[in-house]
């Protein structure tokens, strides 16, 4: 059977008749499945027709023998809202994806130690047995969702793409042939495309025979189409992501772009007869610990929030670019008038929001006066990597009791030989006979734990003693594009001190994203810090660094606090007077939070909001804040950059 989409030299056909793609990437795995119509809506609203979506591997196949197309999972039901609300839909399904998402979509047990082979030794991305093994599998279990909603069988899904920007890659043709024979002998019969930079460097790697090639750009539109028209000769030309926002790592100002000049980017398109993604047309949130990472020297993890700057914004809102666009897509096509239409679609511009408010602090508990941080633990030889020990995301607890031997100083003064971590993935706190020793990081290699300061409280006046060593490793996640794509996390080398490598250590690991109702429980029941204490640190963070305030050698903490909703709605939590660490709401992982910005406010859609009390939980790793609220809009502020 034909596909319903038809490339011929002078454009897309459908049914015959000339067909222009307006379409708009919205990813299921980034919104609350009960907010999926509403956001789907918005694009309507905004003139698409159509719904792009990747595929996330490791949302839906989080541990070997697991497979879930349940909840925030469940593709199908996401692609039949699409179709009930009169959208076509183009589907992604990697293997790779990018998308700024943990590990570009794969699994970390995929991307870890095969079973047979030494760890890293997979060859991600090529016709490695192994590897194409993982594949399909996969694929048997994901195209059957996909397969029976093509529009040649009654449904929605009229294009489907192989890999994911392969030629900013590899250029191994035969895993690309692999690809493309295995979607169509699984049943795609629709459009098979591929995506890859707007230049030929790209194209070479990332083409296949059988699959229409589309690019990916934000501007110069002019300058691509000219590319194109000598490069992809006698087809349909298509922007498969037009990057009209950008996407925020940790510690750099939020990115923003004017409306203007997107909109002129998107006339350029249209008018020339280019099909056109947004990318992204409703970011969403990196909900849990999902969000990737980018790495060209030092690891640039991405923030919670994945606004992107887009036209439908985090929490749903019609920004400024969201009309501009709507302007220009009525010049292609008739559009009623938006006041009508969101009317006719039951939404409004702007959802409802709570009322900014405080969020009082209820209690602080230390963890590690808790039994989840002393508990014995399994002994490994080495500190073992987060995917040996089957760890996605969170932390791993590294323990274990070292004798510190007293060294003397040029100056004559007591110190104590530095722990050097070697490899650490991607940041460690280290605790020192229950002393924090400081925070490190993956800057230099080895990262250097600098004892000196702490010699006379380890040592106590003794020339040698026996003290117990707990390392705290984050994991600020998995790269998702380039050459480090599928690195392990943890401390990938080992932890050396003086003469030699330490072994036997307790490695106890914490899934965060499935601790919360745990968490509470230690809360309810821990040790919690006194009033006056909280009051002195309170002052102190004010005048002071964090790292001498009251509170300091009690961190990490279990921060408890509430807050009262008359009825369900969008809010956004303000960290700002935190330090780092994770939140959740009503028990659910709403995301990680940083005080080196841009991101200050954590998205809670309204889903996640009960009427009455809502129970608010920070495990927070460097600072007890001073203070939480709600806010009715995002908070976006990088301390000195601002």
């Amino acid at each position: 059977m034909p596909s319903t989409l038809i490339p011929t030299p002078d454009g897309l056909l459908r049914d015959g008749a000339p067909h222009l793609i307006v379409s708009g990437a919205v990813h299921y795995f980034r919104i609350h499945p009960e907010q999926w119509r509403d956001r789907l809506r918005r694009l309507v609203a905004m003139g698409c027709d159509t719904v792009e979506t990747y595929v996330a591997w490791n949302l839906h196949q989080p541990a070997p023998g697991t497979t879930t197309f349940e909840g925030i999972a469940d593709l199908g039901r996401f692609l039949d809202i699409a179709a009930e609300e009169g959208l076509d839909a183009i589907v992604r399904p990697g293997p790779y994806i990018c998308a700024e998402w943990e590990n570009g979509g794969f699994p970390g047990w995929v991307t870890g130690a095969p079973s047979g082979r030494a760890a890293g030794s997979l060859r991600l991305r090529t016709r490695d047995p192994e590897y194409l093994a993982h594949v399909d599998a996969w694929f048997d279990a994901l195209i059957p969702v996909i397969a029976p909603r093509q529009a040649t069988r009654g449904g929605n899904v009229v294009m489907v793409q192989v890999e994911n920007e392969y030629g900013s890659y590899g250029d191994d043709l035969a895993y690309l042939e692999h690809l493309r024979d295995g979607l169509r002998a699984r049943g795609i019969e629709e459009l098979l495309v591929t995506s890859d930079g707007p230049a030929r460097m790209w194209l070479t790697g990332g083409t296949v025979d059988g699959a229409l090639a589309t690019v990916n750009f934000g501007s110069r539109a002019a300058e691509v189409l000219e590319m194109a028209a000598e490069e992809l000769p006698e087809q349909p030309q298509m922007c498969m992501e037009f990057w009209n926002g950008w996407f925020d790592h940790w510690g750099e100002q939020h990115h923003t772009r004017p409306a203007a000049d997107a909109a002129a980017e998107l006339a350029t398109m249209l008018e020339a007869g280019m099909s056109v993604n947004f990318y992204m047309a409703h970011g969403g949130t990196n909900f849990g610990l999902t969000a990737g990472a980018n790495q060209d020297g030092p690891l640039e993890p991405t923030t919670t929030s994945y606004d992107y700057d887009a036209p439908i914004a985090e929490d749903g809102t019609l920004t400024e670019k969201f009309h501009a666009f709507r302007e220009v897509i009525a010049r292609f096509r008739e559009l009623p008038p938006l006041a009508e239409q969101l009317e006719q679609l039951g939404i409004a511009a702007e959802p409802a929001h709570l009322a900014p408010a405080e969020v009082p602090i209820r209690s602080v508990v230390a963890v590690r006066e808790t039994e989840r941080f002393t508990r014995p633990a399994p002994v490994c030889i080495a500190p073992p990597t987060f995917e040996e020990i089957g760890l996605e995301r969170g932390l791993l607890r590294l323990s274990r009791e070292i004798e510190m031997v007293r060294t003397t100083g040029a100056d004559g003064a007591p110190g104590v030989a530095p722990l050097r971590l070697h490899g650490l993935h991607d940041r460690a706190w280290v605790f020192v006979d229950g002393i924090p020793a400081g925070i490190a990081d993956d800057r230099v290699d080895p990262a250097v734990v600098d004892l000196v300061p702490l010699a006379e409280r380890i040592l106590r006046g003794e020339p040698y003693r026996t003290v117990r060593v707990d390392v705290l490793v984050e994991n600020l996640g998995r790269s998702n594009f380039g050459p480090h794509l599928g690195d392990r996390k943890g401390i990938v080398g080992g932890i050396w001190q003086g003469v030699r490598f330490h072994d036997d250590w307790e490695a106890d690991p914490w899934p965060l994203e499935e601790m919360g109702a745990e968490l509470a429980a230690i809360a309810a029941g821990g040790p919690a810090l006194s009033a006056d204490a909280l009051a002195a640190d309170a002052a102190a963070t004010a005048t002071a660094d964090a790292a001498t305030t009251a509170t300091a050698d009690a961190l990490p903490v279990l921060v408890s606090a509430s807050f009262t909703a008359d009825a369900p709605a969008d809010t956004f939590l303000d960290v700002s007077a935190a330090g780092h660490g994770v939140a959740y709401v009503n028990g659910f992982c709403v995301g990680r939070y940083w005080g080196i910005g841009p991101q200050q406010a954590l998205y809670v859609p309204a889903p996640l909001v009960r009427e009455g009390e809502n129970e608010v939980l920070l495990l927070e790793l460097e600072r007890v804040p001073a203070r939480l609220a709600l806010s009715e809009t995002p908070i976006w502020s990088t301390p000195g950059a601002d």
